[in-house]
This record gives structure tokens, sequence and C-alpha cells, in this order.
């Protein structure tokens, strides 16, 4: 068989995929200390390796599997080690599997600078099997939360093209869930700032070419494809500036940080959203998902919890933002009466924000007891004393940077 354009398309939105995770480390590693970097980009690094293995292993059977197990999950052993899958759904089992790589990576960024490697290995495969799994078989995969399935047939079926339920709402609660368990940094209250801001900036550029694979790779028409594709152009570009505003409004400068912040804000929003709605309701999620976000990073100094890396002010605030905004503003087409601004009632957005509180409490309470499991087993914050040290030379004996030695 041939290679039509379509699998063609798969295999590079895949790719698009594939390199966003390693862009996340880059991300996540110019905002952390220069002492915490190598950890940093390696729990990006890991996440990736460990939930490949996992996805291959039964991930995709637990996402996808049948006959499913109650609408709850899919049957693990349906296709183990995807030695059932046809030839041609290899390409959309990966592609879906890459998903998987990073929604767990985007949780290490709310525990930087504090947590221990190993009971990190031990998270990934974890999180992602129960996890992840789950909730992408609930709303991709038939289960649950679908159009026939108990909650959905009930409350009405979710819109969520690229996962702002399944990989950012999921992914950002579970990051507050681990940032209270670890507790605060030693030096929280001093506001620690990013070390490597050009390493910020090149992560959220390739992070943003990536999601235009990550948005697009599911497109069924050229109609569809364009729609998505300006709007995973102008969402971001509008939460930049919703961004820059409350930084002013707070008597700030535009920071290189906030720009990136802002637009991966804005990519998150649209995320669920990329395929159903018009362009300029994308430039309006976008500006109000970077305003959001920018106010919503601030509650971690008024409430106390160390986000470390704003995962819950951008992922799980703007997952959010961008789940709800359906609701109002989806545009209506044959199978969907539109959004409450569109004349299509109630039903959309009541639909969302189910789909958003089951997400958010199964999400939350298995990660903390996953966590819980992982802490008996094995502690999962550093010491004291290497916490102010640098976790890089402790975990991996290794450095980010050759530091000059002051010969002075």
């Amino acid at each position: 068989m041939q290679l039509d354009t379509a699998s063609l398309w798969i295999m590079i939105a895949a790719a698009l995929v594939l390199l966003m995770t390693p862009a996340l480390g880059l991300f996540y590693g110019g905002m952390t200390r220069s002492t915490g970097v190598v950890n940093m980009m390696l729990m990006s690094f890991s996440a990736a390796a460990l939930s490949a293995i996992v996805w291959i292993l039964w991930g995709y059977s637990l996402s996808a599997g049948q006959p499913a197990i109650a609408g709850i999950i899919g049957n693990p052993f349906s296709d183990i080690a995807m030695h059932n899958t046809e030839p041609t759904g290899l390409l959309t089992a990966g592609f879906s599997g890459t998903f998987a790589l990073i929604s767990v990576a985007i949780i290490s960024g709310a525990i930087a600078d504090r947590s221990r490697f190993a009971p990190w290995l031990l998270f990934v495969p974890l999180w992602v099997s129960l996890v992840y799994a789950p909730v992408a078989f609930w709303i991709w995969g038939g289960g649950m939360l679908s159009e026939d399935g108990f909650l959905g047939s009930i409350f009405g079926e979710a819109i969520d093209f690229a996962g702002g339920a399944v990989v950012h709402t999921n992914a950002g609660v579970a990051a507050l869930v681990l940032a209270l368990k670890l507790g605060q940094r030693h030096n929280f209250h001093d506001r620690p700032q990013p070390h490597n801001t050009p390493l910020v900036m090149l992560g959220a550029a390739l992070l943003w070419f990536g999601w235009f694979g990550f948005n697009a790779g599911a497109a069924t028409t050229v109609e569809q494809a364009g729609l998505i594709w300006i709007n995973t152009m102008g969402a971001p570009a509008a939460a930049i500036l919703g961004w820059i505003f409350v930084e002013k409004l707070r008597g700030q400068r535009p920071s290189s940080v906030g720009v990136a912040s802002g637009l991966v804000s804005g990519l998150v929003a649209i995320t669920p959203a990329c395929a159903d709605v018009a362009p300029w309701a994308a430039l309006l999620l976008g500006l109000i998902a970077g305003a959001g976000s920018a106010w919503a990073v601030n509650l971690k100094w008024k409430l106390g919890y160390d986000d470390s890396l704003d995962v819950v002010g951008v992922h799980l605030v703007s997952g959010v933002i961008g789940t709800l905004f359906l609701g109002f503003l989806a545009l209506p087409t044959e199978s969907n009466a539109g959004g409450l601004f569109y004349g299509g009632g109630i039903g959309q957005l009541v639909a969302q924000f189910m789909t958003l509180l089951v997400v958010l409490v199964f999400s939350a309470a298995m990660t903390w007891v996953i966590a819980t499991v992982i802490e008996k087993i094995t502690p999962w914050r550093v010491s004291a004393q290497t916490e102010i040290e640098g976790i890089d030379a402790a975990e991996h004996n290794e450095s980010g940077y050759l530091w000059a030695e002051n010969k002075a």
C-alpha cells in the first residue's frame, strides 16, 4: 500500500508533537535555577521515554481498546504491545501517544528544584496508565463522557478537539496536587527568577512550531485544517498582548518570560477550540487566556502553593478557559447547535463544565493517591542541603554549565 497524503500528514504532525516534549524541557530548563537545569530537562526526556514504552505496551489499549470495561477504561489486553494493531492503525496510535508524552511532562514544572529523580521515574508510568489513559478514553475513545457514554448521554458531549481537558486541565490539576504534596522550595518567598531567558524563548518558539501538529494533526478536511492553522497562529499572538496588558496594569515592564508564558497560555486555550471557533473568536480567546493566566500565576504567592514554573497558572487556568469558551462561542455545525452566543442554548456549556468537573476531580484524586503511594516507597523531596546547593550535582553528578573558578 502506497503512502497517501493523509497518512504522510499524520506522520509529520506526530513528529511535530514529539518535538514538543524536549522543547518543553528547554522552556522549563531556562525557567529553573542554573543548578537545576539538567534535572529539569531530564524530567521531560525521561517522561517521553517512559511514556512511549507504556503507550506501546498497554497505554494505547487502555485509551482505545475494545471491548471497553464498563465504559470506564479501554481493554488493556486487547492489543498488548500493539500486536493486533493493523499497520494502517499504527500511525494513529503513534500520533495519539505523543499526547501522552507531553501531558505527563507538563506536570514536572510544578515540582522543579526539589523533587528527586527516582520518584519521578515511578510517577510517569503510573500517571500515564491510571490517569491520562482513562481520561483520553472517556473523551476520545468512546467512554463515559462521549456522546453515547453514561455521562455524555445525560449532560451532552463536550468539544475537546486537541486536548484542553484531556491534556492541559488533566496535567494542570495533577501539577497542583504534586506542588501541594512536595511543599514549598526553601527560597519560595524570595520569588526565584529564571536563570536563562534565551532558553525559555527558544523552548517557547519550538512549542509554538510543534503545536501546529498538535492541533491540526487530526484535521480531516482542507477547510478544517485551514481554520485550525489560523486559530493556532492567532490565539497565542493575542495572548501575548493580554499578558503584557496585565503586566502593565501591575506597573511592570513587558518581559521575555511573560511573552513566552503568554504565548503558551494562548496555545493551551485554543487547543480544545482550534477547530470549532471563528478566527475572530480565537483572537478573543487568546486575549482572555493571556490576561487570565497572567493574573493567575500570582495566586501562588498569595495562597502559598509552590507551583515552581507556573504550570497551574498557565496550563490549568487556560485549559479551563479554552474548554468553557466553547460553551459560548462554538460554531454551529450539522451535528452541533453551537455555543450560547450562536443560539445553541446552554447545552454545550453544561457539557463543557461537566467534563471539566469530572476530569478535575478524578485527576486530582488519582494523582494524590499515586504520589502518596510513591512517597511510601521512596521520598519525593531532596534534602534541604541538596536543594540549597543545587539538584543537578546530587541527582545526576552533572552541571548544565562549566563554571569558571574564582582565582582571586
